[in-house]
């Protein structure tokens, strides 16, 4: 079995005709790794990663180009064209958007049943009918990031931080082999960022799975990602250890750009990085499956 979960190669995207968001991208991923994906706004983050899960095609060979998006040793999309294996690969992806993706009015749980839709017959996926063993899937997934006692709850009666581990619950229930994550901490206040960022952690480390997560802020890059991939208008600046990703080496990066990538105090007086963040506790608990 491949060590590599991701291989992007010489890939571009363009969404106006000379003015690539994407130039030239060449990332390897290991299986098992935590990475994290910075920049600026408009470096190409959420583009890159909507790429990585097939929603949005890389530029082809109408334009010259030939890059290719391989997730899993399969091609996702190659030269402008999504692949014949990508309904497969999807199904080992799960993506974890900023926005949640809840069904405002459907129970936690049964929001986090649609995860099974690609391996339920269609027919049942469209009446949104789920077996008992489903649910208590769906149930173990909502225990591991501390919601089960939500679960009956509507979508809309979720804080935003509560809505986001229902939406990562979702994609643990595909069982998937990768993990990418859109900002997924961007509109949530700290305690809640954190949480969610422990989760991701505790996912990566127990289960193995590989997960890429886009992030604003550079602490969290720091505290939770051992390797970081930086962006700044299109181009990779930046692939390393997170360690390395001081102020100053940032300042270098991205000039006035990195003020807006760190939040105020996260190096000690001495310059160092944070301590790592304690691990999100994960309680037992149990609901009824309805």
């Amino acid at each position: 079995m491949s060590e590599i979960a991701i291989s992007v190669t010489n890939v571009w995207k363009s969404f106006t005709p000379g003015r690539p968001v994407l130039r030239n991208i060449n990332i390897q991923v290991r299986r098992g790794e935590m990475v994290a994906l910075i920049g600026a706004s408009g470096s190409g983050k959420s583009t890159l990663i909507r790429a990585l899960g097939g929603l949005e095609r890389i530029d082809g060979t109408a334009e010259g180009n030939t890059g290719e998006i391989a997730l899993c040793c399969q091609t996702m999309q190659k030269g402008g064209r999504v692949s014949s294996a990508a309904t497969n690969l999807r199904s080992k992806v799960g993506i974890v958007f900023q926005q949640f993706n809840l069904v405002p009015r459907m129970t936690t749980l049964r929001n986090v049943c649609l995860g099974l839709l690609g391996a339920t017959p269609r027919w049942r996926g469209s009446l949104g009918l789920f077996t008992h063993d489903e649910k208590l899937r769906a149930m173990t997934a909502l225990n591991r990031v501390g919601m089960a006692t939500h679960a009956l709850k509507r979508g809309n009666q979720l804080s935003g931080g509560q809505q986001q581990r229902a939406a990562i619950a979702r994609t643990l229930v595909q069982r998937s082999e990768l993990l990418i994550a859109d900002e997924p901490i961007a509109s949530l206040d700290p305690a809640s960022a954190r949480k969610v960022m422990d989760i991701l952690k505790e996912i990566n480390a127990r289960d193995q799975v590989t997960v890429v997560v886009s992030l604003h802020q550079v602490e969290y890059a720091l505290a939770y990602c051992p390797r970081t991939i930086a962006l700044r208008s299109g181009d990779l600046v930046y692939d390393g250890p997170s360690s390395a990703l001081t102020p100053a080496f940032l300042a270098e990066l991205y000039g006035e750009e990195s003020e807006s990538l760190f939040l105020p105090g996260i190096f000690n007086q001495a310059g160092r990085h944070p301590e790592p963040v304690e691990t999100f506790a994960f309680e037992p608990r149990h609901a009824a499956v309805a």
